[in-house]
């Protein structure tokens, strides 16, 4: 009977821990990083900059598009009318309106968003968050990359790294009424005591098979096991995924919807000690009725958006929290026949704050009718490598991929200085 087999038919797999985690010696602060932690706001889709952060309000209205826009609290910029929150604490975030890429695919796109790396039909890179957990590791017990309310796609995984490095999945969603985390208690029928016997029986087989094989499933399924029960073991790291804990006054700042219910239970994360949040929101894929499409999907955003800066800064967090909204391109210039806009990889506007960023700064900006980079184009690379410089992690370091293969972490970026407070 080989190993796989031994643990379905003891049940040790019935368990149903879903989540695999590198067990390496605790590292609670990074000494040469600005940020400690990362929640990283996915707008899959495509969200239009025109009609959220980089407005052009004196275009040729087929440029301009539907929308009016709202001052905000860096003078001379405006957001969209949608985004009044967002607008009010603008002087404590940087726009970045001159992102660039060539990826007109929404595949291609978020492969760009979520490894820094442009898609290789050779290589699968991997994502931000498995690299934060390799490079970074554990700590206060709970998983360092965490997915809500799932991993966003296949490109936020591990990559050509050991699949000891995923990501914990909540598997449901937080906004619903009957909210719980899959995994984080024993089942009902399952004693502690009886649980004990199973680790010990494992523990036995694991000395057996680690004395005659050795391979990257063998380590990653025991590197599974022992943080899942370094997770079940600590009641504070389970309480960080109980949102019910959360007074109502707060949950009522951020929305009692899918943006503010994950943005806050991504707040209450890298308070526990989780290292890389991707939280994922909405449909921006808007090639019809953009400006409907707009009146649904951004206000929820921008709400619990303002409510998460305010409420990581209030807590004295923003400075050790860098927070990111992305998305894998922005849309074309000119408003479509269906009054929507298609896919425009050429320039767009993502938002970073916090964990060492400067506080009210729009960085670069495009041209007078949201077509190309007018001044301080950003690439991919450039992104990344800031993303990982603030974390503490060494971008060019090199790591092994199969085939004996040297792969840097980021090839060729470097760290977007002038927007580094």
């Amino acid at each position: 009977m080989n190993r796989r087999n031994f643990l379905t038919r003891s049940s040790l797999i019935g368990v149903g821990l879903n989540f695999s985690l590198y067990l390496k010696a605790e590292n609670t602060v990074v000494s040469n990083a600005k940020a400690q932690s990362v929640i990283y706001i996915y707008l899959p889709g495509g969200m239009a900059h025109q009609e959220s952060f980089g407005p052009k309000p004196l275009a040729p209205v087929e440029y301009r598009g539907p929308l009016s826009t709202v001052k905000t609290k860096i003078t001379g910029e405006v957001f969209s009318q949608y985004l009044p929150e967002t607008a009010k604490i603008a002087d404590k975030i940087t726009v970045i309106n001159s992102m660039t890429h060539s990826e007109t695919a929404h595949e291609r796109g978020t492969n760009n968003m979520f490894t820094g790396y442009r898609p290789s039909p050779a290589l699968q890179y991997p994502s931000f968050g498995a690299i934060v957990s390799h490079e970074l590791g554990v700590r206060n017990n709970i998983p360092p990359y965490v997915s809500i309310p799932t991993v966003a796609n296949e490109f936020a995984g591990t990559g050509y790294l050991s699949s000891s490095y995923s990501s914990f999945s909540l598997g449901s969603n937080p906004e619903s009424s009957d909210f719980k985390v899959r995994d984080l208690r024993l089942p009902d029928n399952i004693s502690l005591q009886r649980f004990d016997q199973r680790k010990k029986i494992l523990d036995i087989v694991n000395s057996k098979f680690s004395n005659e094989q050795s391979s990257d499933k063998l380590t990653a399924l025991d590197a599974f096991y022992q943080n899942a029960f370094n997770l079940m073991s600590s009641d504070s790291a389970i309480n960080a995924f109980v949102l019910n804990q959360e007074d109502n006054k707060i949950k009522d700042m951020y929305g009692k919807n899918a943006a503010g219910m994950r943005m806050l239970l991504s707040r209450r994360l890298v308070e526990a000690g989780v290292r890389f949040v991707t939280m994922t929101y909405g449909g921006w894929d808007h090639h019809d009725g953009i400006a409907g499409q707009m009146q649904r999907n951004l206000p929820p955003f921008d709400k619990a958006f303002g409510a998460l800066i305010n409420d990581l800064d209030n807590r004295g967090m923003l400075d050790s929290t860098l927070v990111i909204v992305g998305t894998e391109f922005g849309r074309t210039p000119k408003i479509n026949p269906t009054s929507g806009r298609d896919h425009w990889p050429k320039v767009y506007s993502t938002v970073m704050a916090g964990g060492g960023i400067k506080r009210g700064l729009v960085y670069g900006k495009s041209d007078p009718t949201g077509s190309e980079p007018a001044e301080n184009p950003v690439d991919i690379s450039d992104w990344a490598a800031t993303i990982y410089h603030l974390l503490g992690i060494n971008h060019d370091k090199t790591l092994i991929a199969p085939g004996d293969r040297p792969v840097k972490i980021i090839d060729g970026g470097k760290p977007i200085t002038q927007i580094i407070g």
